[in-house]
């Protein structure tokens, strides 16, 4: 069996475009909710969003990068932090043994949006070349790959708020198979925008008090009442043992599993009896060989919506059973929102800092919920005694 490790990791985030400064904000509780700054929210109620401040595109001798949508920005951005801090260098001798891997929820939504507009206003010879390209999910794994030099495989996965996960399972099993060395896998997303922020105000998904942005976003809380969209990316480097231990390599973390399952439910909904949920737990454990009892940590989707977070707990209480009770379930989404594609890396992320400090971020703005009956991490950090 060959075996996956975390060499290198890299974060933009609503409170640190760094994985260092990400990491210090989530213990100490710090929250990225804030007035839209991205549109002029006119009478929509929903006015706030976990919004990336003080970003820089990157710089690039190969793309106009600072012309092209946010997310592939952000791609890059971690992508380069990744791949820096896993100390590789990517040349013709390699090139072809690595790839990308991202993921996005929509990222070319908010282009599709813009195009739409100007050529309702001034016909369609306002559209450039590119078009097209931008509006389009693969650019950013594209646009990843172009700019390191990447010449093996390139993969962008669209699974909603699965998406980051799911490029990281992915290339892990790409690894496994032995059909690259390494592979640069993440989710980015930067879908504020009047379109989206109305769909999802319609859809009843947003939080509505917006008075006192820290403290609308209340995941597991038995005051909640929806969540704060969020943006950003992150990214992890992932090399097979023997490559990474033959380059010297800083192994962070070992991936050991994971599980796709669906609902057949709802198209936005969760199965309220969690079933699909559970059995992605389940499978999850049995394929990291691993006993419930073992797991000290969980790195909740906890959105702040009722429905969601009730049928999560139920799931965790189904597939953990009594070891459930000893638990530290946490929801950085209460800091950083929803980051739609770019969720599950960037709580990737912060678990492996987890796991290697010993120290679980809080779930900010909680309050205890009675019909969800779990060990939730509230307001403030935990050392998790059992790592």
């Amino acid at each position: 069996m060959i075996r996956v490790f975390i060499t290198g990791m890299g974060a933009i985030t609503p409170i640190g475009n760094d994985v260092a400064t990400y990491w210090q904000n989530l213990i100490a509780g710090c929250s990225g909710a804030a007035p839209i700054t991205a549109f002029e929210p006119g009478d929509m109620p929903f006015n706030i969003a976990c919004e990336v401040k003080g970003y820089t595109p990157p710089v690039s001798t190969k793309q106009d990068i600072a012309h092209w949508p946010r997310a592939t920005q952000f791609a890059v951005s971690v992508a380069q932090q990744a791949l820096a801090d896993a100390r590789l260098d990517i040349d013709m001798h390699n090139s072809e043994r690595i790839g990308v891997f991202m993921a996005t929820g929509g990222a070319g939504l908010p282009m599709a949006e813009l195009f739409a507009t100007a050529m309702a206003r001034e016909g369609w010879r306002s559209l450039d070349a590119l078009s097209l390209v931008h509006m389009l999910p693969g650019e950013i794994s594209s646009a990843v790959a172009t700019e390191l030099g990447v010449r093996g495989p390139v993969m962008t996965h669209a699974l909603a708020c699965a998406s980051g996960h799911y490029s990281v399972l992915e290339a892990y099993h790409f690894l496994q198979r032995g059909e690259a060395d390494v592979l640069i896998a993440g989710g980015a997303e930067s879908s504020i925008t009047p379109l989206t922020f109305a769909a999802f105000g319609r859809m009843g998904a947003l939080a509505s008090r917006t008075a006192d942005p820290p403290r609308a976003c209340r995941p597991f809380s038995v005051d909640r009442d929806g969540l704060v969209a969020g943006e950003g990316a992150a990214a992890v480097v992932l090399e097979t043992e023997a490559h990474a231990r033959a380059r010297g390599a800083t192994l962070y973390a070992e991936v050991l599993g994971g599980k796709l399952t669906g609902d057949a439910f709802h198209v936005t909904a969760p199965d309220p009896e969690a079933a699909g949920a559970t059995r992605a737990l389940l499978g999850a454990i049995q394929q990291a060989h691993v006993r419930p009892e073992a797991i000290d940590v969980v790195y909740a989707h906890g959105t702040g919506t009722s429905l969601n977070d009730g049928a999560e707990a139920l799931a965790l209480h189904r597939a953990f059973g009594a070891a459930a009770s000893r638990l530290y379930v946490t929801s950085i989404k209460s800091m950083i929102g929803h980051g739609f594609g770019a969720a599950g890396a960037q709580s990737l992320v912060a678990a492996v800092h987890t796991l290697r400090e010993g120290v679980t971020p809080p779930t900010i703005n909680y309050t205890p919920d009675p019909a969800i009956c779990l060990p939730i991490v509230g307001n403030v950090a935990a050392r998790v005694t059992a790592l």
